[in-house]
């Protein structure tokens, strides 16, 4: 029985598994996005969230304790620095694991671990851009209505488009002349 175990072993030894926790999260903090199969990303959330977390409060101890767990100092650095100013009013649920398609070679279900405010696609000015149509109010009889009774009247700006432009082509042709 598993009662209580509540991480994933990873098929690897502790030691191992910390290294490769460790090494992910530097990669995940430097490039902001990292892909990666779907139970390493799982893992890994549970690894990097306290961090940042951590990462809040910039004292002495709390890059101590990050350095411990990462050992990368440019990484500390730039989560510190960058990250922590980011996420200061966010709550929690810093990253964002998006599913890709299945792994070639093994069939791996694969996944794409991502800082959310990091991340241009779900931002704000996408979730402001897509409020600008609706469909709803229009039925397809008004529509219907409206084009038959517009039909006469762009007929009348079509001729009358054509007569300017047909006017010009007649006055340079005659200065053509007289030149």
């Amino acid at each position: 029985m598993r009662h209580g175990k509540k991480h994933n072993h990873l098929g690897r030894t502790k030691s191992h598994r910390k290294a490769m926790l460790a090494n992910m999260a530097s990669s995940l903090i430097k490039h902001k996005r990292i892909s990666t199969t779907l139970a390493k990303a799982k893992a890994l959330r549970m690894y990097v969230e306290p961090l940042i977390t951590k990462s809040k409060n910039d004292t002495t101890h709390s890059r101590r304790t990050v350095f411990s767990y990462l050992q990368d100092k440019d990484s500390v650095t730039e989560l510190f620095r960058d990250v922590a100013a980011k996420v200061a009013n966010r709550p929690g649920g810093y990253t964002r694991i998006i599913k890709l398609n299945n792994r070639l070679g093994d069939n791996a279900e694969m996944a794409l671990i991502e800082l959310v405010d990091y991340n241009e696609v779900y931002g704000k000015e996408a979730a402001a851009e897509e409020k600008k149509t609706t469909r709803r109010g229009r039925s397809k009889s008004t529509t219907k209505k409206a084009d038959a009774t517009d039909a006469p009247a762009k007929a009348e700006a079509a001729v009358e488009t054509e007569a300017v432009v047909e006017a010009p082509a007649a006055e340079e042709t005659k200065e053509d002349k007289g030149e």
